[in-house]
């Protein structure tokens, strides 16, 4: 039995001997200094960079939802018909009148030299009628002076017998009165009164003579109504001229349009058709751009519209280009909100309203680019208010 009082004795003397507790460290004095100066220069960099916020804040306007914006323009076909040569690509620049596309022009050239030879035609027809009219216009012309120049002559020769008839009346009743008181004889009296009867005849065949001349030249007079009829068929075929010549003016204009070109110096941006398509009046074809006509639209809240001004300075920032910055100015202030644009309206039937702050579009021009800026590139801008 002395087993387990060896044991207690031993576990004893064990507990007599406590092992000893090593005494604490110095603590050395300027161990925890550049932890505190750690601290207090984030303390200071956090404080300077609230300021920072706050004075932008105040003194700025700043908008991430800002977008390269520019004219798309749309260019489509004012004429139909097969496309034969579409010699650009997307991305391509493209000069002002430079060819965008080639349509097929066979049927409008024919048409083009139909119309053509139909004028040609009726100026053929209009010359021979002109010619006609000259020749008709110098044998009226010729024959009613002619006419003229013979009632002028008898009128002359009548004026001519007038005066010898009354001289013969006279001497006839000289002869008359020289008979009766016997101092001539019957045969002087009977010359006087034949001479006379001679001139009689003789006026009433210039009399003739000059109704036969009118006559005549009133004939002549009634061939000029040939004339005016000439006129009227020559008006007629100019009428239908001018109508040939606007035709021929459309299809000439039809044949320019199968020549697609570009209305401005700009870049291709998409191409909605291929070689060989069949096009249609209307049709869209592609899509250009200006790359020198760009501007930045930002959507501002309208709690900051009241800070902002016609011309105020504007830092551009454009993520494409890692992060550069472009100076521009505030171009335009919208006067209406985005929200009116909506397709989709938002009404309220319920009654239920959650004020929502909206939005107006501020358009922000752009000095001196430097580099392309393509549409719908993301940007933010930084708008200084403090000139108001």
């Amino acid at each position: 039995m002395a087993g387990p009082t060896v044991a207690k004795q031993i576990s004893s003397e064990h507990e007599g001997e406590r092992p000893e507790t090593p005494a604490p460290k110095p603590r050395r004095p300027g161990l925890l200094r550049p932890r505190y100066f750690l601290i207090g220069a984030l303390a200071l960099a956090a404080l300077a960079f609230g300021a920072h916020e706050v004075h932008q804040r105040l003194t700025h306007v700043y908008e991430y939802d800002a977008r390269i914006t520019t004219d798309l323009i749309t260019i489509s076909s004012r004429s139909d018909g097969v496309i034969t040569e579409l010699p650009i690509r997307e991305g391509d620049r493209i000069e002002r009148e430079g060819v965008l596309a080639q349509i097929d022009s066979r049927a409008s050239l024919f048409r083009m030299q139909g119309l053509e030879a139909q004028v040609a035609g009726i100026a053929a027809e209009r010359a021979q009628l002109q010619a006609e009219r000259r020749m008709l216009e110098e044998q009226v012309t010729s024959r009613i002076g002619s006419r003229e120049s013979g009632i002028a002559a008898s009128q002359a020769s009548l004026a001519a017998i007038d005066a010898e008839m009354e001289l013969a009346r006279a001497e006839l009743d000289r002869a008359r009165t020289l008979f009766e008181r016997r101092i001539t004889s019957r045969r002087a009296l009977d010359q006087a009164q034949s001479n006379l009867r001679r001139l009689e005849g003789e006026r009433r065949r210039i009399l003739a003579q000059t109704q036969e001349a009118r006559q005549e030249m009133r004939g002549a007079e009634a061939e000029l109504t040939k004339l005016a009829v000439i006129d009227t068929q020559i008006q007629a075929l100019d009428h239908r001229v001018a109508e040939l010549e606007a035709e021929l003016s459309r299809q000439r204009v039809d044949l320019e349009d199968r020549t697609i070109r570009s209305p401005i110096d700009g870049i291709i941006d998409r191409i909605f058709v291929e070689a060989g398509e069949y096009m249609s009046v209307g049709q869209r074809m592609l899509l250009i751009h200006d790359p020198e006509n760009v501007w930045v639209e930002a959507n501002i809240k309208e709690t900051s519209i009241d800070s902002l001004k016609i011309g105020q300075p504007v830092v551009i920032t454009v993520d494409a280009y890692g992060g550069q910055s472009f100076s521009g100015r505030v171009e335009h202030i919208g006067s209406s909100t985005t929200s009116n644009f909506a397709l989709l309206p938002t009404p309220n039937p319920s009654g239920n309203f959650t004020k929502i702050t909206q939005r107006v579009p501020v358009r922000i021009s752009i000095d001196g680019q430097g580099k392309a800026l393509s549409p719908g590139m993301m940007v933010e801008v930084n708008i200084d208010i403090r000139d108001r």
